[in-house]
Parts: C-alpha cells; sequence; structure tokens
C-alpha cells in the first residue's frame, strides 16, 4: 500500500507498504480522508522522536472487524490502551502507561490506505455529515476537552490566544458556553472568520494585563504563551492546548505570586465532538484550504507548512458507492 513515511525528520512517499494486519480486538480501516495537523508538523521539526506514517485526524470504512462496523464509515480516538493500568482502570484512558498513540506513539498512522484501531475506538460517523467535515472530529473533540476540566459561565472573561486551525475551534465551541469570549490573533482575514459567527476577535498587541479569567495558548509559540499568561487576573486559569518543539522559558514568580492554575489539554469527547457536526452548531468548512490525493502528500506538507494555512486534507482513497 502508499503510505507517507517519515523517518529522521524526513517524510516520502512509500509504495510498498504492507497492508497492515489487525491484532486482536481490532479492525481493519480503509481510510477516506485524514488531515495535517500542527502535530504532524511540530513531529518533522523533532518534537517527539517518532518514525512511522503521521496522521491521526481521519475518515475510513471498516473492511475487516465486527459485522455492525462493516462498510461503516468510522473516526477513531487515537489513544490505544492497554485497559490494565491503573489510568485505565481509574477510566482515564487516554493517560494510559503502556498506550500507543495513531501516527504518533509506536502505532502507524492516518496518512496511509489502510490502518487499524481498537475496535472500542472507533465511531460511526452520522449519514447527514459529509466526509471532509467528519475529518475534523478529532481536533474538535480536543477543543471540547476544556469544557470537561473547567466551568465556563457567562460572568467569566476569556481569552483565546491564536486564530489558527485549532484556536477557531476551540473560539466556536467556547462561544456555545455564553463566557465573554475574546479571540487575539495575527491575521485579520482569519480573526473576520469569527468576527461573522458573532465571536469578538482583536490583534495580540490591544490585550490589557491581568483582565481575563480565563486564557487558552493555541499558539505553539512562546510569545503566545506569554500573552496568555500576562492576560491573567490573579487566581485565573491558562489552558495549554499547544505542543512546543523544544523548552519554554517562563516566570515562575509571577505564576507562584498571581497564583495562576496552568492546565495541559489534550484528548476529548468524539461522541460529544460528532453530535456538534450533526447538528451543525460548528462550522469547519471555511476552515478546509485545499485537498491533495495521498500522491501529492509531500506537497500537501508544504503547503501546511506556510504560515497563515488553514486545513489541508488528504484524501486517501475514493468514497465508497452507497446505493439506494
Amino acid at each position: 500500500m502508499k503510505g507517507l513515511w517519515l523517518e529522521n525528520n524526513k517524510l516520502q512517499l512509500l509504495t510498498d507498504l504492507p497492508i497492515p494486519q489487525p491484532a486482536e480486538g481490532e479492525a481493519l480501516v480503509r481510510v477516506l480522508s485524514a488531515g495535517i495537523c500542527n502535530t504532524d508538523l511540530e513531529l518533522i521539526r523533532g518534537y517527539y522522536c517518532y518514525g512511522g506514517i503521521l496522521g491521526h485526524e481521519f475518515v475510513g470504512v471498516v473492511e475487516k472487524g465486527p459485522e455492525q462496523l462493516i462498510n461503516q464509515r468510522v473516526v477513531g480516538e487515537i489513544n490505544a490502551v492497554c485497559g490494565q493500568c491503573r489510568y485505565c482502570i481509574g477510566q482515564q484512558k487516554t493517560h494510559c502507561e503502556n498506550r500507543t498513540v495513531l501516527g504518533i506513539v509506536n502505532r502507524n498512522g492516518a496518512f496511509a490506505e489502510y490502518l487499524c484501531l481498537p475496535i472500542e475506538n472507533l465511531h460511526i460517523v452520522p449519514p447527514q455529515i459529509p466526509t471532509k467535515v467528519a475529518t475534523f472530529t478529532e481536533p474538535l473533540a480536543a477543543a471540547l476537552e476544556i469544557q470537561q476540566q473547567i466551568t465556563l459561565s457567562s460572568n467569566d472573561r476569556v481569552l483565546v490566544v491564536g486564530d489558527g486551525k485549532l484556536g477557531q475551534l476551540i473560539a466556536q465551541t467556547l462561544a456555545l458556553t455564553g463566557c465573554d469570549l475574546l479571540v487575539v490573533g495575527r491575521h485579520r482575514q482569519k480573526l473576520d472568520n469569527l468576527e461573522k459567527r458573532g465571536i469578538k476577535t482583536s490583534l495580540n498587541n490591544t490585550i490589557a494585563n491581568k483582565s481575563f479569567d480565563v486564557s487558552v495558548d493555541c499558539t505553539g509559540n512562546p510569545e503566545g504563551f506569554g500573552l496568555a499568561l500576562r492576560a491573567l487576573r490573579p487566581r485565573g486559569t491558562l489552558v495549554l492546548k499547544s505542543t512546543y518543539t523544544g523548552n519554554l522559558s517562563l516566570d515562575a514568580s509571577s505564576i507562584v505570586v498571581d497564583e495562576i492554575t496552568i492546565i495541559g489539554s489534550r484528548c476529548g469527547s468524539f461522541p460529544a465532538a460528532l453530535q456538534l457536526l450533526e447538528q451543525r452548531r460548528v462550522d469547519v468548512n471555511y476552515l478546509i484550504e485545499a485537498c491533495y490525493p495521498l500522491t501529492e502528500a509531500i506537497a500537501a506538507f508544504a503547503q501546511a507548512q506556510a504560515k497563515g494555512t488553514l486545513k489541508i486534507l488528504l484524501e486517501i482513497n475514493p468514497e465508497p458507492v452507497i446505493s439506494g
């Protein structure tokens, strides 16, 4: 099969990879569409020592697995867990001590014609959701995780720092809570996309220090982190949705003096994300900047790495034909 292989921080499109064989409890999924994520770009830069097939945002069709899933479109949670460690037993499976992670840790990912995942990780895509839209399930679930970690109300002033792909999804989901929300970024056109949806925006250089209850950094750079931290009032909460290449410097004294709470935030609920997409309460179509076939994956990554680029999708296999 064809797949996009990462080795020694370099990408290459291979055409002779073996089709994976699902282990017990797993399904074989024929990948339809997959999205390039900032984490994929960070992996190329050396964020984590990973070699293999990249990609973790996908929609596919089950070819081998339980009968009720065969020929069904599915999305998949990216953490494959052991089920036996203290985190699995304590229902905190995304922190499984023995987990593999699709396209990130010891498990080949979605930028290939086929992938394997545990059956328990798979969720059927409702027929009303187009495949390209469903490709956003994983990042949308990650955006929703914030609301599982902190409670927000109309009394809370919330700042989202970053107007990129994840920042756009986080802004749309936080807006549903009714909080007093402001999104800051560097790209007027991206901010205008949120303004059209009734979300207040501003450029980075207009934010007053110590003026927000909660801030969310989804920029992936130290400047964004610094702005998110400076914007917090005493006893505020800083939510980190970014991964960073290299070390991040911070003013620890200000965190102690102002008693700031810092929360790391990663994976979230797929059923909740699918429900929002099915109900069209979140718009992702405007985030799709370009689609490439798998054979042009190297060019797709080149565009994805250009500053200001929104979501780049890889169309891996043709859509199944469903007879009426």
